[in-house]
């Protein structure tokens, strides 16, 4: 009996599978051929902290662009397509800065000033333009209205005062989403890295990698620099583009784990004591057998998040999803990379070995954007409030 043939639908799905295959398959071999731990190592402690020549090859490829539309030059592709490169990235320590790209463009994007997007989003996608969201001013919370920074009024457009820290991607950036507070609420504005009375330091993160800090004195964004309108239509567009960064953040998350315990499985396999591989002592075993749990668990959670963030949820659904991915990510993260280096006993905490730098990168992307308890706080924050409506 000959088999039904596939309806649209069926052929669609199809389709999309077989382009997620052919995207893993081309960040696999990308990963494969740039991992170079130690180049990586020689560039710590040195700006833009990652490498220019991957940058460009990243950007020929095509995975700045992923999630922005064609007629600016993007793929437009899903957040599942962009969590997959995140993912592959995360493994050979090479996701900077397109996560943090990737961010700063989906906030341009659901700010919704067309003339802004149609000048700095084809720039975006070719990566000849990379922006970054300087959005925090102080630690551990991820309420972006708790800010210093101020824009006030002045003829058509704003003048900026303030500080921002923790900016992702800040030392090869040519332009920053920045948040101010302004008279009607949270406002979002384009800012130029050469504007006049813009400056940029840098503080080391755990991995050596920069993190800029962002003064900005008298600043003026005109008037077509505003992302979006002050208010509840900035504060909509950020909480939409953040949710989407914080799981393409648990992306990179997971592939960094999945890195490391590989690294972690390959050495008891090898690693002989007693006249046994000590992957044969069942003490061991099961600490691996939890690990690789706490790995699928971690992977479950994203590939929801992913696919309700694709398919459109409510706003509290998406703050949930989002919220509950990050967290799961950031605490299964760090213990997975902290507890393979003790599988690998004093090795491990060589800096010689390469364990060590998945865990640096892991306790980097624990607290960006958000740690595990301040979404906790944020995903049951969300469940009250969508209760009592």
């Amino acid at each position: 009996m000959n088999a039904a043939p596939l309806t649209t639908m069926d052929t669609a799905t199809e389709e999309r599978a077989q382009q997620m295959r052919m995207l893993r398959e081309s960040a696999v071999d990308f990963v494969a051929g740039h991992i170079d731990t130690k180049k990586l190592r020689g560039r710590r402690g040195m700006l833009p902290g990652y490498d220019l020549a991957v940058c460009r090859q990243a950007a020929e490829l095509g995975w700045f662009g992923i999630l922005l539309p064609e007629a600016q030059g993007g793929l437009g592709l899903g957040i599942s397509e962009m969590a997959v490169i995140a993912e592959e990235l995360g493994k050979g320590l090479l996701a900077d800065p397109v996560v943090a790209t990737a961010f700063a463009a989906r906030l341009l994007q659901h700010g919704a000033n067309e003339a802004l997007n149609e000048r700095l989003l084809p720039s975006v996608a070719d990566g000849s333009r990379l922006p970054c969201v300087a959005w925090q001013e102080g630690v551990g919370g991820v309420d972006p209205s708790a800010i210093a920074t101020a824009a006030r009024a002045d003829g058509d457009g704003f003048v900026l005062d303030g500080t921002k820290r923790f900016v992702a991607g800040a030392a090869g950036a040519r332009g920053f989403v920045v948040t101010a507070r302004t008279a009607d609420g949270l406002g979002l504005f384009w800012v130029d890295a050469d504007a006049q009375g813009v400056s940029v330091r840098h503080e080391w993160r755990a991995d050596e990698t920069p993190a800029g800090v962002v003064e900005l004195g008298g600043v003026r964004a005109a008037a077509s620099d505003v992302v979006a309108a002050p208010g509840d239509a900035a504060l909509s567009a950020f909480q939409r583009a953040f949710d989407e960064a914080a799981v393409l953040a648990a992306g990179e998350m997971l592939g960094v784990a999945e890195a490391a315990l590989a690294m972690a499985l390959a050495y008891m396999r090898t690693r002989v004591q007693f006249g046994k591989p000590i992957g044969s002592f069942q003490a061991l075993q099961h600490k691996a057998a939890d690990l690789y749990v706490q790995q699928e668990l971690m992977r479950a959670v994203l590939d929801e998040a992913v696919r309700k963030l694709d398919d459109g949820v409510s706003d509290d659904e998406r703050v949930q999803v989002a919220s509950r991915c990050k967290a799961r990510a950031s605490d299964a993260g760090l213990r997975i990379t902290r507890e393979v280096i003790q599988l690998h006993g004093a090795i491990g905490f060589t800096d010689e070995y390469d364990a060590g730098l998945y865990l640096k990168r892991a306790l980097v992307l624990s607290g960006w954007l958000g740690n595990a308890s301040a979404h906790r706080r944020r995903f049951a924050a969300s469940r009250r409030a969508a209760a009592a409506v």
